[in-house]
């Protein structure tokens, strides 16, 4: 089905996408590419080589001011006390029911200087909420500067060795969950971190949005001997889902709180007051009504999302999050809630799929690491 791109919003790579093939899908009100050369091709591209992806749909959230470390600590259940600057931490933001508003990264830019990078879907009620939040402390100022950035991400083993040939930091020296803010590249400024959703090493670029094409068309030119290609939503999906990443709408949301998303090591209970702190404790106390497994597939199908989850005796136990067939793996996997005392490793289950009830296994999360 042809979308009408009139209608959508656009980020500033559109004719990239257009030139290279891109198959343009309606993705939350923005026309973006879901796939290229095809999702499998692309997946394995990332994993063995290296694939580049538009993300400028994400949000980017300005918040400054003398108080706004007691702000973002308030706001995410993540301790961001001892942050360096250009660092960067994840965090899950919650409702004070312990339900996820939404999971983010904070990068510290200064002193009295955050940006938090949120969910392109979320990114209206999560200024909203932050804006809510800072009128309790002195002079903060929330800005939303999404109009204002484009990003865009290399991923994959091959992504250092491209991206140093058009930027003037060595890569080499930067840490997993680190930036630099005033980097220069291809004759443009950029922020440049070791950061994404693939599981494998990689960057995400932000810069402003007339720069996003020189960019892409850089890095494509510097990638050619590395195998470097263009890749889309579904194959970002597919090597989230590998490593078992968290999917805002999946994995997390307003009726799924943190620990139950097997996200505790991001959630400071033992530290200072946050947004759904004690929700949080009281849940840890009396027990998670469910927990987020993976499971391979022992029978032949795949497992959608929603679809029931049953116990080895039949009955009703949960539901699928994510399921897909993994391309690196070459087996049926997925992601689902189940009652805390079926997530062992090697418990059975059973999956309805096409009313039938296949058998499942619950397996080590996550399904991939890469090495190193």
């Amino acid at each position: 089905m042809r979308v009408d791109l009139d209608k959508l919003q656009k980020t500033p790579l559109l004719s990239c996408h257009q030139k290279y093939g891109g198959k343009i899908v309606d993705f939350g009100g923005w026309a973006l590419p879901v796939q290229y050369t095809g999702i499998i091709d692309e997946h394995r591209a990332v994993r063995q080589r290296a694939g580049l992806f538009d993300v400028s749909h994400m949000g980017e959230i300005r918040v400054t001011g003398p108080e706004v470390l007691d702000l973002v600590n308030y706001l995410v259940t993540n301790d961001m006390a001892g942050m360096a600057i250009n660092q960067i931490r994840y965090s899950p933001m919650c409702y004070p029911d312990g339900g996820v508003v939404d999971d983010l990264l904070v990068y510290r830019m200064g002193a009295e200087d955050y940006l938090l990078v949120v969910n392109a879907a979320n990114k209206d009620k999560d200024l909203e909420w932050i804006q809510k939040w800072a009128e309790d402390f002195n002079d903060a100022q929330v800005i939303d500067e999404s109009d204002e950035t484009a990003q865009l991400a290399i991923q994959g083993p091959e992504a250092e060795k491209i991206l140093n040939r058009l930027v003037d930091v060595d890569l080499a020296e930067m840490k997993y969950f680190w930036f630099a803010p005033d980097a220069r590249m291809a004759g443009h400024d950029a922020l440049i971190s070791r950061t994404g959703y693939p599981g494998e090493d990689g960057f995400e670029i932000y810069c402003e949005p007339e720069a996003a094409g020189d960019l892409w068309e850089a890095m494509m030119e510097a990638g050619d001997e590395e195998g470097l290609i263009p890749a889309g939503l579904g194959a970002r999906d597919t090597l989230r889902f590998e490593a078992a990443l968290t999917l805002y709408g999946q994995e997390l949301g307003p009726d799924i709180n943190p620990l139950e998303a097997g996200l505790k090591y991001f959630v400071s209970l033992d530290g200072d007051d946050f947004i759904g702190k004690d929700a949080l404790v009281a849940a840890r106390k009396r027990g998670l009504d469910k927990t987020l497994v993976g499971f391979e597939m022992l029978a032949r199908g795949i497992a959608r999302t929603n679809y029931v989850i049953y116990d080895e005796e039949g009955d009703e136990a949960g539901y699928v999050t994510s399921g897909s067939h993994s391309p690196t793996l070459e087996k049926s996997i997925g992601l689902g809630f189940v009652k805390p005392e079926l997530a062992k490793v090697g418990t059975s289950l059973q999956i309805a799929v096409r009313n039938r009830k296949l058998d499942a296994v619950v397996v080590k999360r996550p399904f991939y690491r890469r090495e190193g």
